[in-house]
């Protein structure tokens, strides 16, 4: 844990210090749509695929224009510190913790109907 903790500082010192979100200004709407539902599916561990994977197919959708942009910005935060932020194990940022979209996946993520959650498919 102390280990993945160093490497998840380092890593993000790394990735913020010298890698920007990549601008896509032609983007249609349908586009990010099918773009942010892939990225939710394909994160690179498994935990916080499974949470926004289901998330995504459940509510973006419904996402306005806004929800869309901040759910892209969201998903530039490394894998791990996505789901330690989602399921309570690390305090949320400041940046997050207004965030209605961000609300609603915490509330996504404590799953109080117990309903079995299974990746969807692609």
């Amino acid at each position: 844990m102390v280990f993945r903790n160093i490497l998840s500082k380092n890593f993000q010192k790394r990735l913020h210090g010298s890698l920007q979100p990549i601008t896509r200004p032609h983007e249609t709407i349908e586009q990010k749509r099918a773009r942010l539902l892939y990225q939710s599916r394909k994160r690179g561990i498994l935990e916080t695929d499974l949470l926004l994977s289901t998330f995504a197919k459940k509510f973006l959708d419904k996402f306005t224009e806004f929800e869309l942009k901040e759910y892209d910005e969201l998903l530039n935060i490394p894998d791990w510190d996505i789901y330690e932020f989602a399921t309570g194990k690390k305090p949320t940022p400041e940046r997050w913790v207004k965030s209605p979209l961000f609300q609603k996946l915490k509330q996504h993520v404590n799953n109080e109907g117990k309903v079995i959650l299974r990746m969807p498919d692609l």
